[in-house]
Formats: C-alpha cells, structure tokens, sequence
C-alpha cells in the first residue's frame, strides 16, 4: 500500500515540476516582493546605492532587487563594502538590513528591479529634474 502511495504523489507533482521548469523564459516581474537565498554563501554579487535612501543589491543570476531602507544610513553612498544582516536566516528580504560603518540600516522592502542606471547618468537625471521643478 505505501509504494501506491508515494508513486500516487510522485504523479501528482510531476505536472507541477514540470511547470516550474518552464518558468525560466517568462519575463521577470518588477516591483514584486522578493528574497536572495543564501546571501553568506556568495549568492550577492554587487551593490549599487542610491543615495542614503537604498539599495540595489544584484544576485548571482544578475537580477538586481532595490531595497528602501527604514531611514538615513550614513555614508552608504560613499561605502566600498557593505556586510548583509538576514538576523539568522538564509535569505535576504524585507527583514534584512545591511551595515555599514558599523551602522545598521534596516529594509523596509526589498523589491525586484531593473539594472540602476549608471552613478553619472543619475546624478545627471536628479539634477536636471530639480532645474525644472525650480523653473515652474
């Protein structure tokens, strides 16, 4: 009875696997809650900041994610490194904080996103945006 059994489940769940392997070429959605597996074991690959206000974080698969964090982080744009705080867990999501400089600085969300535009060209687009704003 018990072999019927596990092939019985083991048929169930082949059409599901069978789904998730197809997922791969679907386009990934943007701004959707989001976590890193394994942070600790090289699964982040490189961090972008934006400004003092968050974060883009990109993965080993380079999909990059935009954590907002909960306040100021003082000289998070000017860091070289950052270490990722998961509180004990294995993944990295809207728990997760970063510290840097010995400041912990918490996520209020962590988001999928797109690759950030380069440092330049934001600064550029900032700048331009408050020249217009000053002009209405």
């Amino acid at each position: 009875m018990k072999p019927n059994l596990a092939l019985s489940l083991a048929a169930l769940l082949l059409p599901l696997s069978a789904a998730a392997a197809d997922e791969p070429d679907k386009p990934r959605e943007i701004g959707v809650e989001a976590s890193i597996a394994f942070p600790a074991y090289g699964t982040v690959r490189n961090f972008e900041a934006d400004g003092d206000d968050g974060i883009w974080i990109e993965d080993q698969r380079r999909d990059w994610y935009y954590a907002t964090l909960t306040g100021y982080c003082p000289d998070l744009d000017f860091v070289q490194a950052i270490a990722i705080d998961t509180r004990g867990t294995s993944r990295l999501d809207k728990f997760g904080a970063i510290i840097v400089g010995g400041h912990r600085c918490a996520f209020t969300s962590f988001v999928t996103a797109e690759k950030p535009l380069p440092r330049k060209e934001r600064l550029k687009a900032a700048k331009e945006a408050k020249k217009a704003a000053e002009a209405n």
